[in-house]
């Protein structure tokens, strides 16, 4: 089934309902996925302004943030003054109906407001309550915000990314916020598993430095096994050889010569079958040990031909192989749009939203259409009317008295 035909179903997750306190990337990039899956989002925002992201601009889209749009799909958003005593009431009323709630607040700042994970699992024990924070709540960071750029450089990534001779760099995308994300994902859906046979409800808790971290994998287990740390290779691999970006005649590409088979088809297929069988480079411990020697041959190689023309020759001789694209040739891959993974959805201000859709494919339970992120406040009296029957003298009370 492909990703365009699992956008017919209601999704494994109908039926359950996540409050989400979130704001900017790590927390609404959880909740865009749990709304991908069929759960009921109700965005909490601020009257005024709303989730930060809304003023992440330019560009925009109609009068939208296109960030704010790229990670709010499959939401409602109500607008609530959480300083407000009257406020605070009706979320306690949507509590009482919700299944999940989703946090990133800074540090303290939930429990400050009177909704940390003891005051509502004292009131619903059964409560799914999820918490993305930068560096855990214990420990000697666990007051610091959490910022991707902060973390990148905590985790080492930026220590392992980049040149040897370039400083540091960060990822290009927000990997931190990312990571969090999905992971604090992987974490709800085995708390709701675990409460199947319980009855209850659990703090589930990730830290923003510890899910990048957990990523480190190899280098983490080198370092371990070694005491060294890695060094920057900028794309080279430190344990495949060649496996790496090069530059053909008129563009970029990446080759992945992973083991001494593909190596043996490679070298025929570039028409250096001298380099097969050489003492240097014949089997992967040797192009390992020796890649300063092999990588320039290669490069003045592959330099003679068009990077259409390598993927060609080398994905014929069973090498893999890749272009390096820009961002819009990969928002309008073929294999993409075939795949039924550009996401369409009609804003009432922007206009039609395309977004990257949901990786994930379900041939028992599939997604639902996707709906386009909200406007501020744009489903308050709805949510207010039919979960909490509000009449609508109230909610203009509401209104009037800036709680809404």
């Amino acid at each position: 089934m492909s990703s365009a035909d699992a956008q017919t179903g209601a999704g494994p997750l109908a039926g359950l309902r996540v409050i989400d306190l979130t704001r900017v990337l790590s927390g609404p990039f959880c909740t865009m996925t749990l709304g991908d899956m069929g759960a009921e989002v109700i965005k909490v925002e601020h009257p005024t302004g709303g989730d930060d992201t809304r003023a992440f601009a330019p560009p925009y889209q109609g009068d939208q943030s296109a960030y704010f749009l790229s990670v709010n799909r499959n939401k409602k958003s109500l607008t609530l003054n959480l300083k407000d005593d009257a406020a605070k009431e009706v979320l306690w009323q949507l509590i009482d109906t919700a299944d999940i709630i989703v946090e990133n607040f800074r540090p303290g700042a939930a429990k400050r407001l009177g909704f940390g994970y003891e005051a509502v699992a004292a009131r619903r024990p059964e409560m799914i309550y999820a918490t993305i924070s930068g560096f855990g709540d214990t420990g000697p960071d666990a007051t610091r915000p959490g910022y991707d750029l902060i973390v990148q450089g905590e985790s080492a990534m930026m220590n392992i990314t980049g040149a040897p001779d370039t400083p540091p760099f960060k990822m290009g995308t927000s990997i931190a916020d990312l990571v969090s994300g999905m992971n604090l994902v992987q974490g709800i859906l085995a708390a709701l598993y675990a409460r199947r046979d319980s009855g209850k409800g659990q703090h589930v808790k990730v830290s923003m430095l510890e899910a990048l971290s957990s990523l480190l994998t190899y280098h983490a287990g080198n370092y371990y096994a070694t005491g060294v740390s890695s060094e920057r290779r900028g794309n080279a691999h430190p344990s495949i050889v060649p496996y790496e970006t090069f530059q053909a005649a008129d563009g970029w590409l990446n080759i992945a010569v992973g083991n001494d088979a593909q190596w043996d088809k490679f070298c025929p297929a570039i028409e250096r079958l001298d380099l097969k069988d050489h003492e240097l480079f014949a089997n992967g411990p040797d192009r390992v040990n020796n890649r300063e020697q092999l990588i320039p041959i290669l490069t003045e190689v592959l330099q003679g031909k068009s990077r259409d023309e390598w993927i060609a020759i080398l994905s014929a001789a069973g090498i893999p192989c890749g272009a390096i694209r820009t961002v819009g040739e990969a928002c309008e891959s073929e294999t993409l749009k075939q795949r039924g993974m550009i996401w369409k959805m009609d804003h009432p201000t922007a206009g039609e939203v395309r977004s990257i859709g949901n990786p994930i494919e379900m041939t028992g339970t599939p997604f639902a259409q996707p709906s386009p992120p909200p406007m501020l406040g744009e489903h308050t009296d709805a949510v207010l009317q039919d979960l909490l029957g509000f009449s609508a003298e109230k909610i203009a009370a509401l209104k009037a008295q800036g709680t809404i």
